[in-house]
């Protein structure tokens, strides 16, 4: 089980100390009207991930291993589902956009303009978008 536990073993209590992202915690519905507003001047995204899932926890090491879009530029939170499954439900009915986990959605301009979930997902969208 040596390289799977490597690959898949999740150890992630919910902090995140991501050396290129300064990872901003959503852990209130109210935050997305904040992040709807902000992405009228920036990019945003939200990166919903499970902390007792193995995949998603390669997913975010991988994404976080390869982020280089400037703070200034982008804001990237971070959904504990676990802790925080509320927000993501509100976050599926406001903007029409089904719950998958792990799970990256963007946002400029007041709405969502990209998602996408588990291996498809990596910190070259973000930059994309900025």
């Amino acid at each position: 089980m040596g390289i799977f536990n490597k690959l898949f073993k999740s150890e992630d209590n919910g902090n995140r100390n991501a050396k290129n992202i300064s990872w901003i915690p959503l852990t209130a519905v109210n935050q997305l009207d904040e992040i709807v507003e902000a992405s009228k001047t920036k990019t945003v995204a939200i990166f919903k991930h499970s902390t007792r899932c193995g995949i998603s926890s390669m997913v975010i090491r991988q994404f976080e291993g390869s982020y280089d879009v400037p703070q200034d530029v982008a804001d990237v939170y971070y959904l504990d589902l676990l802790q925080f499954r509320s927000i993501s439900n509100e976050i599926a009915s406001r903007f029409e956009v089904f719950h998958q986990s792990p799970q990256l959605i963007i946002f400029r301009n007041g709405e969502v303009v990209f998602h996408t979930s588990h291996g498809d997902i990596n910190s070259q969208q973000v930059a994309e978008r900025v």
